[in-house]
């Protein structure tokens, strides 16, 4: 093989690296290095691959320690028998790259996993080494996530979250029936341990900080995970259920989906076209239904298409659980509490304690709460205000055709 100079190892690995979503970088612990000690920030606006909740943009680095690897998992574009090219970077590459790129002001932050190279434990001592250089050798104060390896050494996972800010362990797809045949080589109950683990040692960090200031971090981002979507034969029923159970036995800050894309020399298990990017999106929506407008995941899929599981492409999820408890509406923006109001389509958190504060100072008019939502008429047939009551809209039929979304034919050439 031909040697590879950074640049050429460095476009094969960032390009790799492109598969895998979880790579937001909000939620850990601020440091920085005004006061001349160390260097980097986990705080700050930059060219950016991930967004923080506070809209903030956040710059990662993002790239594969290497894209060979001994497993040879179906839906994977760097398996063992896929013929791509082939690069690796040595864990001191890394480390240059990433405080190159630093001083440059081209990133804040390193998202870095790899494919599974001589062994798991190998694999994971090459990562973790990365993160401790970073750390202790050159006082890198910026943020650092790593995608760890469910089949390494525990310690060798305990010792990447005491380095870094996120871990993160990928579950691959929804189902234990799909994992087995799109990945056989990986094992569902191995993963889900090494996810305990995390979550323990989390949990034990939190405690022991409580009693003694000084006692180490682990991962105060906290662990994600990623599923596929599209890859196999999973309804997004099925994704949520899953999703919520993940959240609840492991504490995760995030579940990541990511539409499967085919790939070159494709397995013939495979399906031959990739599942609408629409799917991903309302995923996504429904995740937040559950995270932030305190939807239980019972309620997010009764939103889902009874005879396909599926949650529609034309309307977002919110909207759709509507039209269907309809007996559940219109909700009165001055007596409803709080857990109604998130419910009402076209109105967000902040919108709902705005009208919560609001209305112990006054009785609210249809023409206040549209100050507060982006379209009025697509809320008006779930409300009722001092000045509004939706009488017909309410005894509609068919309220969808007027509450979806307009579709637009854009402009080719447009200005």
């Amino acid at each position: 093989m031909a040697q590879l100079d950074t640049r050429e190892k460095l476009a094969i690995l960032a390009d790799a690296a492109k598969y895998d979503a979880s790579c937001a970088s909000s939620g850990t612990a601020k440091r920085d290095s005004r006061d001349g000690k160390g260097l980097g920030s986990t705080e700050g606006m930059g060219i950016c691959h991930a967004y923080a909740p506070d809209g903030r943009c956040i710059s990662l680095l993002k790239i594969l320690l290497t894209n060979s690897c001994i497993f040879d998992c179906h839906y994977c574009i760097n398996r063992k028998s896929s013929n791509v090219r082939r690069a690796r970077f040595t864990a001191q590459e890394v480390v240059a790259l990433t405080l190159s790129f630093y001083r440059r002001n081209y990133i804040e932050g390193l998202f870095l996993s790899s494919g599974i190279i001589r062994s798991s434990d190998y694999t994971m001592e090459q990562l973790v080494e990365v993160a401790r250089s970073l750390r202790e050798d050159h006082q890198f104060r910026g943020y650092i996530h790593l995608k760890t390896i469910p089949d390494a050494d525990p310690e060798l996972v305990h010792q990447a979250g005491l380095y870094a800010d996120r871990v993160s362990i990928n579950v691959e797809l929804p189902t234990a029936g799909g994992l087995k045949r799109l990945a056989p080589e990986k094992d569902g109950a191995r993963i889900e341990g090494a996810m305990r683990d995390v979550k323990g040692a989390i949990l034990d960090s939190g405690d022991a900080r409580t009693k003694y200031k000084s006692a180490p971090r682990f991962a105060p981002a906290g662990q994600s995970t990623q599923m596929i979507v599209g890859a196999d034969a999973a309804t997004d029923g099925d994704i949520v259920a899953r999703a919520s159970s993940l959240y609840d036995r492991f504490g995760l800050r995030r579940v990541y989906y990511s539409a499967f894309s085919p790939i070159p020399d494709a397995s013939a298990v495979l399906p031959l076209q990739r599942p609408p990017l629409m799917r991903e999106h309302r995923l996504y929506q429904s995740d937040w239904l559950m995270r932030f407008y305190d939807y239980a995941p019972q309620e997010v899929m009764a939103a889902t298409d009874e005879a396909t599981g599926m949650l529609p492409l034309d309307i977002d999820p919110k909207l759709a659980w509507a039209l269907k408890f309809r007996d559940r509406f219109p909700v009165d923006v001055n007596r409803a509490p709080r857990e109604m109001l998130l419910r009402v389509p076209g109105r967000g958190v902040k919108a709902v304690d705005r009208i919560l504060a609001s209305r112990r100072w006054r009785r609210l008019r249809l023409d206040d709460v549209a100050r507060l939502t982006v379209s009025v008429a697509k809320i008006r047939p779930f409300i009722v205000a001092e000045d509004w009551r939706p009488v017909m809209l309410a005894d509609r039929a068919e309220l969808r055709p007027l509450v979806a979304p307009k579709r637009e034919q854009l402009e080719l050439f447009a200005a």
